[in-house]
């Protein structure tokens, strides 16, 4: 049975160090012996139905810990379920027994050090380079016990699509990028290239595919550097990305500090393994590969012209002809001059120890998490080539654990965990339903453990050394997406965890305990006021350095946004929210800076507004997402429906959005085409619902024509399952417009939170 372990210090402890006790650390373990016969049958049964319905419900409902978790608990609903009829009025003893019963069930998942755990997944080019990285390390079996790859295989023939492809997400069309790397996952994991099992999974489909779409040589970049370091490519066939990058002075337009910190993070592993050209020992399976991955001879490939190549199916960000012949001098300059002597000496050898001093600090300042799970195996891979018996090397591999997630349909990767995130929503769920009951003493330890969490979570001090040099920007004040040991802030979880705070220390200390030093709030606004631009809008983990025409020599195919740091809209609204509380009770702190950030900010969300009212979300699906945010903002703002042009285009467009039933429901298609796209069928989505609902009475709907609200509430309430839970329905994460993540907290936080709004105006009007 395997069971979730909080702030377990598992595995090799030795190369494992932390800031904060590992606190917000999840890690899962296999223990045959742990179970009873009726879990047993309880987990089995999960995975049946998920593996039954996965052509309809694509992505994890997260059952396994839940189940976990309520059973160490012993969790009983005791509130009968609320159900109301279509010629019913919703009351408010029915509104608040309906959340009521939520919040029971969802404080019953907070982990004993605060936070909430999920999943934090869905792509499904996250797993595979693991297990290529650990295959070429020969740590694949030490890593990846026979359980763990049981699962993974579980998690890849559940996400197999019919054509035999795998898609970017567990609900996309098939790739290339995904179907080539997980059928190398497959033949790593002894599947043989003809094999397909009486359940239509397998590797001869996925082959199939692969060969009638033109074969391996379709593969966007990042897959083209996992075939090329596994020895089933050619490195000339891959666009340059030499380390000398990292030795451009800073004055230069393109250089180590003015790159999306994410892209920077993964292209340090890989410029070092491009410099080295390093490649695997040959073994028999990947000369085996090489034959099976293209429709002609490995030997007869020409390289030359593979390397722009990429599949219709990947290619989100179309390369022009000014990138092409970007990319082409660079090339002729890394392989004609700087790879050849004197410049290999001189130049490239220096590059490379460069690359390494810059790699090693980057993963340090992580506690070896790295920025996610894109960079961390390639930074793994490189500490292997440099030193195979070295301890950054076992660094690593002791951090793996740490993006393993197991769910009812099997392990998969996590981006690298959302628990700061997803609890920094929960609380603000929880301090609203105090908000409706303040008498409900249950709430207490559920607000002072996660306030704890907080406390312990947030950065305190800048990254050692000098960190500009090394391509740190300032952390101190902020919190991470994950936890505090990955080190990376993030502007809306900076936003959202303050807000929390603030709330918090509002309260009488003899209910929530020892209160947060002021000076960290104020280290928190600092960081919120550095990360504003010029436009007004905020970034996410560093601040814009503006140079957007960089995008325009980008070499990612699949993805959009990438080069440069650029401001949302959702951290915007987020950071609004914080900077308007906290300018209401610290008024002495920087007021003038803070005023002049809301100002700005408001300017920045208006800006962006859609022309049919809406907002476009660029981390959720979709409209629903960013207009929830940007509203969200403009009202802790001081603007209403009344004194605001935008607001009232928000509405109408929610208005002329929902569904005959009441609800809302905006599919993931909305992220790529950049315009709303329902779900097909027009079908509801409890999530969607709950951000729309709560927009429409921030705005006061309730007020003007309550008939919509009530509508949505009904929509949720009569979607409450048994046990206080809301049902698992479509993917409503999004990184990078293409690429989906599953939040399955969501379906909780939102619906709850949307129903603490709700309860709250009812209670108004009796």
């Amino acid at each position: 049975m395997w069971r979730l372990k909080i702030g377990a210090k598992a595995g090799d402890e030795t190369h494992l160090f932390t800031t904060n006790n590992y606190t917000g650390r999840q890690t899962w373990e296999f223990d045959a012996d742990a179970c009873s016969p009726e879990e047993l049958v309880e987990v089995n049964e999960a995975r049946q139905n998920f593996f039954i319905n996965r052509s309809r419900f694509k992505i994890s409902a997260d059952l396994l810990w839940r189940m976990q978790f309520l059973r160490e608990k012993k969790f009983e609903q005791k509130i009968p379920r609320v159900e109301i009829g279509d010629a019913e009025k919703i009351t408010y003893k029915d509104a608040k027994s309906a959340l009521r019963r939520g919040i029971l069930y969802f404080k019953a998942l907070q982990a004993e050090d605060g936070h909430w755990p999920a999943e934090n997944s869905g792509s499904l080019f996250f797993e595979a380079p693991f297990v290529i990285c650990l295959y070429i390390t020969g740590h694949l079996e030490k890593i990846l016990t026979l359980e763990h790859r049981k699962e993974l295989l579980r998690y890849m023939y559940n996400h197999q699509n019919e054509d035999g492809g795998w898609g970017l997400h567990v609900e996309g069309q098939s790739a290339m990028f995904c179907t080539v790397i997980n059928y190398i996952c497959l033949r790593i994991f002894g599947v043989e290239a003809d094999h397909d099992d009486i359940k239509g999974s397998g590797c001869a489909r996925a082959r199939k595919w692969i060969l009638d779409h033109g074969g391996a040589t379709y593969t966007p970049l990042i897959g083209k550097i996992w075939l090329s370091v596994l020895g089933v490519y050619d490195w000339s066939g891959c666009k340059p990305i030499p380390p000398e990058v990292w030795m451009l002075p800073s004055f230069s337009p393109f250089n180590g500090g003015t790159l999306w910190i994410y892209f920077r993070e993964i292209f340090m592993g890989v410029s070092y393994l491009y410099g080295k050209k390093f490649v695997a020992t040959p073994t028999p399976l990947i000369l085996q590969l090489r034959e099976e991955l293209y429709p002609q001879p490995y030997d007869k490939i020409l390289w030359s012209q593979a390397r722009n190549m990429c599949a219709k199916e990947d290619l989100y960000y179309p390369q022009s002809f000014l990138q092409e012949m970007f990319w082409k001098g660079v090339h002729t300059f890394s392989e004609n001059i700087l790879s050849r002597w004197p410049f290999n000496k001189l130049l490239r050898q220096k590059a490379l120890r460069t690359t390494m001093e810059l790699l090693h600090y980057h993963d340090e300042a992580s506690r070896y998490v790295t920025g996610g799970c894109v960079p961390k195996p390639f930074h793994m891979l490189a500490c292997w080539v440099e030193d195979p018996d070295g301890d950054h090397f076992k660094k690593h591999l002791a951090r793996v654990p740490d993006y393993i997630w197991i769910g009812e349909d099997g392990l998969k990767i996590q981006s690298f965990g959302s628990q700061l995130w997803d609890t920094a929503f929960s609380l603000q769920v929880m301090l609203a339903y105090q908000d409706v009951d303040d008498n409900d003493d249950d709430i207490g330890s559920t607000l002072i453990k996660g306030y704890n969490f907080l406390n312990k979570s947030q950065l305190t001090q800048n990254p050692p050394g000098d960190h500009r040099k090394m391509f740190k920007d300032i952390v101190k004040g902020g919190w991470t997406f994950s936890d505090q040991d990955q080190g990376w802030p993030v502007s809306d979880c900076t936003a959202e965890s303050l807000e929390c705070c603030l709330v918090f220390g509002s309260m009488p200390s003899e209910l929530i305990g020892e209160k947060m030093d002021v000076e960290r709030l104020y280290d928190a606004v600092n960081l919120l006021l550095y990360f504003q631009s010029k436009n007004g809008g905020i970034a996410v983990w560093e601040a814009a350095r503006g140079r957007t025409w960089l995008e325009w020599l980008s070499p990612v195919e699949f993805m959009e946004d990438t080069i440069v740091e650029h401001e949302y809209v959702e951290c915007t609204g987020s950071a609004i929210v914080a900077l308007a509380r906290f300018l209401k009770e610290y008024p002495e702190h920087r007021k003038e800076e803070v005023e002049r950030f809301i100002k700005n900010g408001v300017k920045y969300i208006e800006s962006f507004q859609m022309p049919d009212g809406s907002w476009y979300g660029n981390w959720g699906v979709c409209f629903m997402y960013g207009t929830f945010f940007a509203v969200r903002g403009l009202v802790a703002a001081g603007k209403t429906y009344q004194n605001c042009e935008p607001i009232r285009r928000a509405v109408q467009f929610l208005l002329e959005t929902q569904n005959v039933e009441g609800g809302w429901g905006e599919g993931y298609l909305s992220c790529p085409r950049k315009r709303y796209t329902p779900l097909e069928g027009n079908r509801t989505n409890v999530v969607n619902t709950g951000q729309a609902m709560m927009v429409l009475i921030m705005c006061g709907q309730m007020e003007r024509d309550p008939l919509p609200v009530h509508s949505a509430a009904k929509v949720l309430i009569n979607s409450q399952m048994d046990n206080g839970d809301f049902p698992q329905e479509e993917i409503m994460g999004v990184f990078k417009m293409n690429v989906m993540i599953n939040y399955p907290n969501y379906r909780n936080i939102f619906t709850l939170w949307a129903l603490a709004y709700y309860t709250k105006a009812l209670r108004l009007l009796l």
